[in-house]
């Protein structure tokens, strides 16, 4: 996390209303520092300002339609820094797209609703508790 203790978080979306909405639910909870992109492009050129979190639409050519979609930026953010966990969000509830997310490495994949805010805050709680314990026994681990 950055040095005044808030969570970097990206947030990318090519629907501008959700988006807004999300990083206004963000902002208004006082622990997190928000960067917003319409596509996984302007995110991926962005990446060196190093976010804690990255939370992904999974379809983004809503504003272009020869955007990346969400898997491809997916697999390009792991490609730069496979320690950043993505987060998926969409409104794809099937199984199988679930599925597909994980196995290209998201660190969680969320249903957009009404309480889709209250899940991402606690699965980005969630995820960097445990990436903090898995840097602190790596670090044991390295020292026996």
């Amino acid at each position: 996390m950055n040095n005044n203790n808030k969570i970097k978080l990206f947030l990318v979306d090519d629907d501008a209303l959700f988006l807004k909405t999300l990083e206004i639910d963000f902002i208004g909870s006082g622990d997190f520092e928000i960067e917003t992109f319409s596509t996984g492009e302007r995110c991926l050129a962005n990446l060196s300002n190093k976010p804690d979190v990255i939370i992904l639409d999974y379809h983004l050519d809503g504003i272009e339609k020869a955007a990346m979609n969400g898997l491809e930026t997916l697999d390009k953010i792991k490609a730069f820094n496979p320690d950043i966990p993505v987060i998926i969000l969409s409104s794809q509830d099937k199984i199988r797209v679930a599925v597909e997310c994980m196995h290209h490495k998201a660190a969680d994949y969320i249903v957009k609703s009404e309480t889709a805010f209250l899940r991402l805050k606690k699965v980005i709680t969630e995820v960097l508790r445990y990436n903090k314990m898995e840097k602190q026994l790596k670090w044991y681990m390295e020292r026996m």
